[in-house]
Formats: C-alpha cells, structure tokens, sequence
C-alpha cells in the first residue's frame, strides 16, 4: 500500500530578520513564557502591527467598514440582491 504525499496546509515564505541583541532578548524572553516558536510570535507581531495600521485582512477591513453604515435590516436574508445593487455601474440620467 503506497501513502499518499501530504499536501502542506499553507505556502510559506522563508523570510530573514537580524535583530538587535536587545529584541534578540526580548523574542527569546517571550518564547521562554510563551512555549511559542519565535517564527509565530513575529507572526502574531505582524498582524498586530498590520491590524493597527490599516493593512490587515481585507475582509476583516470590510467587516469594520460595515459596522453602523445604515445597512437594511434584512441584509443577511438578502444578501444577493444587496451584493448586486453595490457592484451594479450607477445609471445616469439624461438632461
């Protein structure tokens, strides 16, 4: 019986960072009380970073966007219909 090859959960990118010896502390000190790898706690950094600055995930920028923008009340059961009205062209009137 041959296995099958596992297909990675996600595409990485090998990426370099030389710290200075003080964040080089400050990393080790948080895998230390963290038992997180320092490659996740840069993750985590950076999406908090992208978080705060504007540049996280496009959908959770949509979502932040939407809140209190007057949505109809019936948006979820509509949803389609919503959708569509937004990504028609605006009709222009003729003068």
């Amino acid at each position: 019986m041959s296995e099958t090859p596992r297909t990675p959960k996600s595409v990485r990118e090998p990426v370099q960072v030389y710290l200075t010896a003080d964040d080089s502390a400050v990393l080790s000190r948080l895998v230390e009380t963290s038992g997180l790898s320092k490659a996740e706690i840069l993750r985590r950094g950076l999406r908090q970073f992208a978080a705060e600055h504007g540049g996280g995930s496009p959908m959770l920028q949509f979502i932040d966007s939407a809140q209190g923008n007057g949505w109809q009340p019936d948006v979820a059961a509509n949803h389609d219909a919503v959708l569509a009205d937004g990504y028609r062209p605006a009709v222009r009137k003729r003068r």
